[in-house]
């Protein structure tokens, strides 16, 4: 039998690239160009770590249908110019794939199945191509239709019971409704989030951790809207519902983004190795499944789960990092949460303002509670995200 024990993992550093636009200035950047940007920065930030003993590189990514394809970690590995000794994997669990990434090398280095793992995600949502089903004959006359994989469900399975498979969008009226959670209340929060990333930049809060792709004219993120009103908001029609019952708009919903984030991740011996003090201590994770057509509220569950195994309540959280895919999903969580100080969620803003390119959203606040804790210099953090098709996942970590 095993006597091999719990090593501890420590965060040594996280960084990410300015969140693009969809179209925008990222749009000409291949995913597996994005993920070996980040990877490459982690690298050359440790000049003292051996890139040869990096033991495993894993990534999220969501789509994965196009440029992304056959295993976009291990492209990122070469790509990077890494040793070809070192390998990656690519893991899906789509809108928390990128903190399921930091999950699952933490995990490995609990175990001493590693001692020094970079994880991290990607998604390039400007790129997404579109597909089209392989036909049961050959050559048919018809025409075929072609599927976005930019975002949501295509090519659907029949036997998905209809509440189910509605879009994204429809899941965040239907928190909207559960919560009584107003149109006013949701394009507010989505100007906080705004009003806050815009301060955090001004006040160089990202600077530590957001690498610029070179040859591209984007230091920040370019979703960022400095000048949003009230007002502004409040003339957005609703996107989702059209029947006069909609709230959710494209003002306090995340917009469809570009980008990459990653961590370097390590046991007591590959730190040493970094001559480097790390930024913060994983703790504990969960996930959990929810209905469907509730995922916005996957977060409470995962949230609690986490906090129980690390040992801490909501009232401990020094920061904490909860994806916006929605004004009414976020909220829908906070509602469940009133024992949790408002002003330490999203203190630089939210997705709502900084974007959310899928696979990379979870690494990106991950990274982001590493450095406030390490700003602060001590205290207990919580990253978490809601998943599409009803999952939460949350990550708690310690300075």
């Amino acid at each position: 039998m095993s006597t091999r024990t719990v090593r501890d993992v420590y965060v040594v550093d996280a960084v990410r690239t300015p969140i693009g636009k969809f179209g925008g200035a990222l749009a000409g950047v291949r995913p597996d160009d994005l993920a070996a940007h980040v990877v490459r920065a982690l690298v050359d930030r440790t000049p003292a770590l051996d890139p040869a003993r990096i033991d495993d590189v894993v990534f999220g990514d969501a789509n994965g249908a196009g440029e992304d394809n056959r295993d976009v970690a291990r492209m990122a590995v070469l790509l990077a110019g890494l040793p070809v000794t070192v390998p990656g994997v690519t893991v899906n669990r789509l809108c928390g794939s990128g903190l399921e990434a930091v999950v699952q090398a933490a995990r490995a280095i609990a175990l001493g199945d590693a001692s020094v793992a970079l994880a991290g995600g990607v998604e390039s949502m400007s790129r997404a191509p579109w597909v089209v089903e392989k036909p049961g004959r050959a050559f048919p006359a018809a025409h075929q239709q072609l599927w976005s994989t930019t975002l949501g469900w295509r090519m659907t399975n029949p036997r998905m019971p209809g509440q189910w498979t509605g879009s994204l969008g429809e899941g965040a009226e239907l928190v909207a409704d559960k919560h009584g959670i107003t149109r006013e209340a949701q394009d507010a929060f989505a100007l906080e989030s705004h009003r806050r990333a815009a301060a955090a930049w001004a006040a160089g809060a990202y600077d530590a951790e957001v690498v610029p792709y070179a040859g591209v004219d984007l230091v920040r993120d370019e979703s960022v809207r400095e000048g949003s009103t009230p007002e502004a908001l409040a003339r957005l029609k609703p996107a989702f519902r059209t029947d006069g019952t909609g709230t959710v708009t494209a003002g306090n919903s995340s917009p469809l983004n570009d980008g990459a984030a990653a961590l370097l991740l390590t046991d007591e011996a590959g730190l040493a190795a970094t001559g480097r003090e790390p930024l913060a201590r994983i703790s504990a994770s969960a996930v959990t499944g929810i209905e469907p057509q509730l995922f916005g509220l996957g977060p409470v569950e995962a949230v609690g789960r986490a906090l129980d195994k690390a040992g801490r309540s909501l009232g401990d959280l020094a920061a904490f990092e909860l994806n916006e895919a929605f004004a009414a999903q976020a909220l829908g969580c906070l509602a469940a949460w009133p024992e949790l100080d408002p002003a330490v969620v999203n203190p630089r803003g939210g997705a709502l303002a900084i974007g959310h390119p899928l696979g990379a959203s979870g690494a990106r606040l991950a990274g982001s509670v590493a450095h406030q804790l390490a700003a602060a210099g001590s205290g207990t953090g919580m990253a978490a995200l809601c998943i599409g098709v009803g999952q939460g996942i949350a990550l708690v970590l310690e300075r």
